[in-house]
């Protein structure tokens, strides 16, 4: 007998009220470990109804899970499973599927991403030499394998060294560019400012007696409407009728008289706008 068969330690589950030992043997030859064929495995059968499974903690090498029911094994089971395997054990579990219209790549990828989140690794498929059991059900097996570390265990991450980056210091022999060679003849012409007109906006906003720039002119226009220089340059509208037109306003609208406009705009007059119509 091989003396590493018989350090190894398997546990056989299933939801069932019975599991041949026959059964618990194919299922290992399909796996392909031949040394556990040696072995003498505990079978526990209705492990749905333990609440704890009766092993000690990180005594077993090889679990085998056969269920009958698509429930089986549940979270609080897959939590005792990872208890019980050593670090770097192996989890293989065989289940039914409940149609024979069942597609068996969802159902096996269902099964891993559950050993995934029960914190097992690998997660994956195997092949079935026995496509089929009694009774016609279609069967899928799936394989994963418990993290090789400890709960608790701790690791000394090693951090690199960064390197800092050279500074050269410029001496009395290097060559130093003289800034004011980087200016053209452009950058060094004053900046001239817009000359201003005989009526330049102040605090009375006026114009000027002798105004030529076209702001008397402006304001005769608004004088005629009635309106402000900020109800022409910032126009609102407290109904939102005033933009419209003559049509939309109401007999108090002080824009009445004007062309359509945009609110918030500044509204424009015409040439012609103080010309008589007739």
């Amino acid at each position: 007998m091989d003396p590493m068969a018989t350090q190894c330690t398997v546990l056989a589950l299933t939801d069932d009220a019975v599991m041949q030992t026959k059964a618990v043997f194919n299922l290992i030859r399909e796996v392909g470990i031949d040394k556990l064929e040696q072995c003498e495995p505990q079978i526990i059968t209705q492990a749905t109804r333990l609440g704890q499974l009766p092993v000690e903690s990180s005594s077993v090498d090889f679990t085998i899970a056969i269920c009958k029911s698509s429930e089986f094994p549940g979270t609080s089971l897959f939590e005792e499973i990872s208890r019980v395997v050593k670090p770097g054990g192996t989890i293989v579990i065989r289940k039914a599927l409940l149609s024979l219209g069942e597609d068996t790549s969802k159902a096996s990828s269902a099964l891993e991403r559950e050993l995934l989140l029960a914190g097992f690794l690998e997660a994956r498929n195997l092949p079935i030499k026995s496509g089929a059991s009694c009774e016609g059900v279609q069967h899928f097996m799936v394989k994963a394998t418990k993290p090789s570390w400890k709960l608790g265990s701790s690791f000394a991450i090693k951090k690199g060294t960064k390197s800092l980056g050279k500074v050269k210091i410029l001496g009395d022999d290097d060559d130093l560019i003289d800034e004011d060679s980087l200016l053209t003849e452009e950058d060094l012409k004053k900046p001239q400012l817009p000359p201003g007109g005989d009526c330049e906006v102040g605090s009375t906003r006026k114009a000027c007696k002798n105004c030529t720039c076209g702001r008397a002119e402006a304001e005769e226009k608004v004088e005629k409407l009635g309106v402000t220089l900020d109800q022409l340059n910032n126009p609102q509208s407290a109904c939102g009728n005033c933009g419209l037109g003559d049509a939309f306003r109401c007999s108090t609208c002080p824009y009445k008289g004007l062309a359509p406009f945009k609110l918030g705009e500044k509204v424009s007059l015409s040439a012609n706008f103080l010309a008589a119509d007739i």
